[in-house]
């Protein structure tokens, strides 16, 4: 059975701050989720947070960039903006960068990553969302899992996935086209870090199995920043990805987020931070922080949805928490000197362009 599983995600207000949205703003998303599964429209849906973020999994047989899954989603963001501006939270509608919806959430704010699939007899999955960071989080957990036999064994173990995976990668500083490149691993695997050392600026778009042409994996790739020009909050993005069989297992992964590696986000996005693996319904609190990745485990049958597993709930992430905590620290330490804050580029959305441009009409020349 050709199932679609949709992940769209968006910061419609929050409480306190950054922190995560108001128990109404979620039960009016699972109410609006309900109904459109009463409707016909969707087979099944669930509802999550990750700090300020909600989070719609949807279920449907009606593809990818279907116009009315999309329209669902965004009345959905429409309805719990209306909330949050009730209840005078902070950063009501936030992502919803367009006035009304045309089609298609993709460029007005939320983020999304969708694939339709011909249902396994046990077709499981996982649901990553994420808060405080870019689309290229993602970057080095995908190309680990699927790439590198250090995380994925199956490369060694498994003759289903000896033949590798194909990357599709997009320039999201491109901001007229989606431009791409497509890769494939173990062939290209060099070009593919050249780009991938650079999350801000190349992002994992898709993993493709060579030797099926399935699909594995699919990441969001909204920068908010080239929508709305100029910060209005990180991207925060979110992420499917099978698992089992022909594909790498759970725990082959879920293995690369022990590395607690660093990314962009923290305070005003602009602070490099470790990725923090945490449990469901998290909120955001250090420094507008740390960088937090929530995972959750389905099954899916004939568009139906088990319960969720909580992947990062289990006493060995406590460890990698605390680990990540200890590398925020460290790198806060630094305050806002060098490495501790975004590059250059990173910061062209931001206030520091126009004091740089004020403190450059100061400066004097010297002969030498």
């Amino acid at each position: 059975m050709k199932i679609t599983l949709s992940l769209i995600k968006a910061d419609t207000g929050s409480i306190g701050g950054h922190n995560r949205p108001s128990e109404a703003m979620v039960v009016k998303a699972k109410e609006q989720l309900e109904k459109n599964i009463q409707s016909g429209l969707l087979k099944d849906g669930r509802v999550t947070f990750t700090g300020d973020d909600i989070a719609l999994l949807m279920t449907h047989t009606r593809g990818v960039d279907d116009p009315d899954i999309h329209k669902c989603a965004w009345d959905t963001f429409v309805e719990t903006t209306k909330i949050a501006k009730s209840q005078g939270l902070y950063g009501a509608g936030q992502d919803l960068l367009k006035d009304a919806f045309s089609g298609n959430v993709r460029g007005m704010g939320p983020g999304s990553s969708e694939m339709e699939i011909e249902e396994r007899p046990a077709e499981p999955f996982i649901v990553f969302t994420g808060d405080k960071c870019g689309p290229g989080v993602f970057n080095f957990p995908l190309f680990e899992g699927f790439a590198n036999p250090y995380h994925n064994a199956g490369l060694l173990l498994a003759p289903e996935m000896t033949a590798g995976f194909t990357f599709t990668i997009m320039d999201v500083n491109n901001v007229e086209t989606d431009k791409v490149i497509t890769l494939k691993v173990p062939l290209d695997y060099y070009d593919i870090c050249v780009l991938l050392r650079d999350p801000n600026h190349y992002v994992i778009e898709s993993v493709v199995e060579n030797a099926t042409g399935l699909t594995a994996a699919v990441a969001s790739t909204s920068r908010l920043h080239n929508i709305a020009g100029k910060y209005v909050g990180k991207d925060d993005p979110c992420a499917i990805v099978r698992t089992q069989k022909q594909f790498p297992s759970t725990g082959e992964i879920l293995s690369p987020w022990a590395a607690a590696y660093y990314t962009l986000g923290f305070d005003r996005g602009s602070h490099h931070s470790p990725v923090m693996p945490v449990k469901q319904n998290s909120i955001i609190s250090y420094f507008d922080g740390p960088t937090i990745i929530a995972a959750a485990g389905y099954c899916v049958h004939e568009g139906k949805l088990t319960e969720a597993v909580d992947l990062f709930d289990q006493p060995f992430w406590d460890y990698i928490r605390t680990k990540a905590a200890k590398k925020a620290l460290e790198i806060r330490s630094q305050g806002f000197y060098g490495p501790a804050m975004a590059p250059m580029d990173e910061m062209e959305y931001t206030g520091v362009m126009d004091n740089l441009k004020r403190l450059d009409t100061k400066f004097i020349e010297r002969r030498k």
